[in-house]
């Protein structure tokens, strides 16, 4: 009996090792590896300012909002000059629109206003003082001239092509007397250049263009609305 407790005790220390090992082993095979987390190559990052699209201030406004002419310093809006006019912040006060015949302007909340007469500043001026007497407070107002009216002269008598024309955008503030029969294409043959009239309303005024030519006499402004009589020599 001694003898197989011991052949047992021995044979329990052989096999004993290897069922612990497998043991073992087989309790291992349970684990699962934790997932390793993937790095970005390019992480999202915040930007380190913030942007706004928040207008900058009227010193700033109507610069990409409305394109026109460019007039001459001093120039003063007449009857059918097109103007855009813009109030900053307040949209639904743009507008674009000729002067009537009256030289008066037809704008949002203030109905018609005269603006003929004014240069571009004072009408700036105006605009600014009647919108914010009833309707705005400290508004910022832009005029700009689009356009300007037909400016146009007749001539008749001796010139070779007497009509009705219009002056050049180049010369908004009209033209001179040695220009305007140029474009009329020049004297005839029998044109007598000391005996020039022009019809200005109800004026009638005398011009010796020969003396203008001869630079003794500066040249004599057209203006919108002249009509030039070139006389006919006497010999």
């Amino acid at each position: 009996m001694k003898a197989l407790t011991s052949w047992l005790s021995v044979l329990l220390f052989i096999v004993a090792p290897g069922f612990c090992v497998a043991q073992i082993s087989n309790a291992g095979s349970s684990f699962r590896p934790i997932p390793e987390i993937p790095t970005l190559a390019n992480p999202p990052t915040a930007s380190s300012s913030a942007t706004s699209s928040a207008p900058g201030g009227y010193a700033g406004y109507g610069s990409a909002s409305t394109s026109g002419v460019s007039p001459p310093a001093g120039y003063i809006l007449t009857a059918n000059d097109f103007v855009a006019v813009e109030v900053f912040g307040e949209e639904d006060l743009r507008t674009q629109v000729r002067l009537n015949g009256e030289g008066n302007l037809s704008l949002p909340l203030l109905g018609s206003v005269h603006l003929a007469g004014l240069t571009l500043t004072q009408a700036v001026a105006r605009l600014t003082d009647l919108y914010g007497r009833d309707y705005l407070v400290s508004p910022k107002v832009n005029v700009t001239l689009v356009g300007y009216a037909a400016r146009r002269f007749t001539i008749l008598g001796q010139v070779n092509r007497p009509g009705d024309y219009q002056m050049p955008e180049s010369s908004p503030g009209g033209i001179g007397l040695v220009e305007a029969i140029g474009i009329a294409g020049g004297y005839t043959r029998i044109a007598a250049p000391e005996r020039i009239s022009v019809r200005r309303g109800n004026q009638l005024l005398k011009v010796n263009a020969k003396r203008i030519a001869r630079g003794v006499a500066s040249d004599f402004h057209i203006e919108s609305g002249d009509i030039i009589t070139v006389g006919e020599s006497i010999f």
